[in-house]
């Protein structure tokens, strides 16, 4: 589709895009909603006809996901899942989030926390994309909204929120979603050492992919990588559950909640049975967590 771009022409990347046709194609195509997000469509700059007509997409471009009702289902979830968690610290007197790889998410601009600020990290080309769809779809920008822009790989977190006006000695929260896997492992490390290192109550909010356990799994596991590696976002970090929390707990948290890409869903959908057995094998690999210090 036209109206989306790519990275290498200065745009969000093709997952990210994928990630917000998704959470928009939920308030149309799902009952109960379990995101509530008027402003995703808007930010895309796509109609409820458009999204309505729009075909089973593949996972190498954008829109990916958007039609296919599980890994819909968790990309609004997980939203969910973080934007409880933030309200839940705000009432504890936090007054900082910081999302990472904040891409095309717009809680910052249907923040209903009056004080909080919200430091959407991103890739400089992404930032500059969005700045551009917020001005012509007319989302307002709120004082409380601030850009920081970073690559993971190269540029300094520490530094760049520094300059942005983030305060180190605070409490925050950090939301950090759909980013992790395309991190090598020393780079997510890196980002959660210095999470680690805030001023308590910290807490970070993260998803994760754990390596299959079958010879089954790891071939469709495989197709999957494949895939976003030749739309150029190939993954390169997998944990399990045990290894994640040995992790976070060698680095000073202590509180770690875990959950199955179908635990979290049926969490919201009040327990029901979305799906029946097994849970659909592109949700297999899915988990998120949060946890705090």
């Amino acid at each position: 589709m036209s109206r989306f771009v790519s990275m290498d022409n200065e745009g969000p990347s093709r997952t990210a895009l994928a990630t917000a046709y998704a959470r928009a194609y939920h308030q149309i195509a799902d009952r109960p909603l379990i995101l509530t997000d008027p402003l995703a469509a808007r930010l895309l700059g796509v109609t409820a006809d458009e999204l309505s007509a729009f075909v089973e997409p593949t996972e190498d471009r954008p829109g990916s996901g958007a039609s296919y009702r599980p890994r819909r289902l968790f990309f609004a979830a997980r939203a969910r899942f973080a934007e409880d968690r933030v309200a839940a610290a705000v009432s504890a007197g936090v007054r900082q989030v910081v999302v990472l790889g904040a891409g095309v998410d717009t809680f910052a601009y249907r923040n209903p926390h009056p004080g909080l600020r919200v430091f959407e990290v991103d890739h400089p080309a992404t930032q500059a994309w969005k700045r551009q769809r917020l001005a012509a779809a007319s989302i307002e920008r709120p004082e409380t909204v601030t850009f920081v822009p970073v690559d993971f790989e190269t540029h300094g977190l520490a530094t760049e929120l520094e300059s942005a006006g983030f305060l180190r000695a605070e409490p925050a929260v950090f939301v950090w979603l759909g980013v992790v896997f395309y991190l090598t492992p020393d780079a997510a490390h890196t980002t959660l050492e210095y999470i680690a290192g805030q001023a308590q109550p910290v807490e970070v909010v993260f998803d994760y992919l754990q390596p299959a356990d079958t010879e089954e799994e790891r071939a469709q596991l495989r197709e999957r990588a494949n895939r976003v590696a030749a739309a150029g976002e190939p993954w390169f970090s997998y944990f399990t559950p045990d290894g994640i929390a040995a992790q976070l707990r060698s680095l000073g948290f202590t509180d770690v909640e875990d959950h199955s890409a179908a635990e979290l869903i049926a969490g919201y959908l009040d327990g029901s049975a979305e799906f029946e057995g097994e849970p659909p094998q592109a949700l297999r690999a899915s988990r998120i967590l949060r946890t705090s210090r």
